[in-house]
């Protein structure tokens, strides 16, 4: 049996093994994912993002326990930043997440990000998918917390959640312009700080000033202690009303298909980038650019020009 077979079966060890082999690029990863696909588009995915010591780990954790009460299956991916010497992920979310790792109905993978920005791993998408295959009803995506640019994952993710903590200086004004926009909860973590009233409110305002669409879902701010396992309950429910708001009001239909579009594109620019730069390195083209632009009989723009009116695109 193929591994996607095995992972239909549900065989643990082969969709670990798959899900490594996406992350090290392995091109017979692409037929296993081929197999997978068709089986995919019944998990819902849950993003959480925010600024490094906002606590998203531990809320992850107090996340998946509450689903599983409710003895509903759960798949994690942590992004980890990735270690400068071994290039692998530092699973400091992993650990953290402990509790979980004898419970059958529970799948974690650590992934690093390997200089991808936005928060998210090249590799998310792929493995993604494989847990939704798997059979998985819950996926929660933890994202690097590098602040103002992590956007990505609201392509990604059905219901997006922006963790914030009080304490951070200007909050609201310091990430307003990137995190702060793509939420559809908010939460705000570490409650029994001082200033946990003021972001809760700084966030109610912002969220107001919106002017919504009659119609549209309107985040709301729901506080947490997750260390303590405090405010989990309403926060779920949450995540359970904006799941029902996206497939009745049709909304579900349209992330699914962004998110489609973005698997499409993304795999089609690594994939002409590969053909395209094998090729000029297999001819010595490359070889030759670089002794141009080094003795400038050559500039890098026409040198691109070049290589893309030798391909032939139909």
């Amino acid at each position: 049996m193929s591994l996607a077979e095995r992972v239909l079966d549900g065989e643990i060890r082969a969709a670990a093994r798959l899900m490594r082999d996406i992350d090290d690029r392995f091109k017979s990863a692409v037929d296993e994912l081929k197999i997978l696909y068709p089986h995919t588009g019944k998990a819902y995915i849950i993003g959480i993002t925010g600024p490094p010591g906002a606590g998203k780990s531990t809320l992850v954790d107090q996340v998946v326990a509450a689903y599983r009460k409710k003895d509903l299956l759960v798949g994690v991916v942590a992004i980890d930043p990735t270690s400068p010497f071994s290039g692998g992920a530092i699973l400091g979310d992993r650990i953290r997440m402990n509790r979980h790792a004898d419970d059958p109905g529970v799948f974690i993978r650590s992934l690093a990000t390997r200089g991808a920005l936005g928060g998210l791993s090249r590799s998310t998408m792929d493995v993604l998918n494989v847990m939704d295959a798997m059979g998985l009803d819950v996926i929660v995506v933890e994202t690097v917390g590098v602040g103002q640019d992590e956007v990505d994952i609201v392509s990604t993710a059905h219901t997006t959640v922006v963790v914030m903590v009080p304490g951070l200086g200007d909050d609201i004004q310091a990430i307003k312009a990137g995190i702060l926009e793509i939420g559809d909860v908010f939460v705000v973590n570490k409650a029994d700080r001082d200033g946990a009233e003021r972001t809760e409110r700084e966030l109610t305002a912002m969220l107001e000033m919106k002017h919504p669409e009659p119609g549209d879902w309107m985040p709301h701010v729901i506080k947490t202690e997750a260390a303590k396992g405090l405010g989990i309950d309403q926060l779920v429910d949450e995540f359970e009303a904006h799941h029902s708001y996206l497939k009745e009001s049709g909304a579900l239909q349209r992330l699914i298909q962004e998110r489609n579009a973005k698997i499409f594109a993304d795999t089609l620019r690594e994939e002409l980038f590969e053909s395209v730069f094998s090729g000029i390195k297999e001819s010595g083209k490359y070889q030759q650019i670089l002794d141009g632009m080094r003795d400038r009989s050559t500039d890098p723009y026409s040198a691109v020009e070049e290589v893309m009116a030798a391909r032939s695109f139909s």
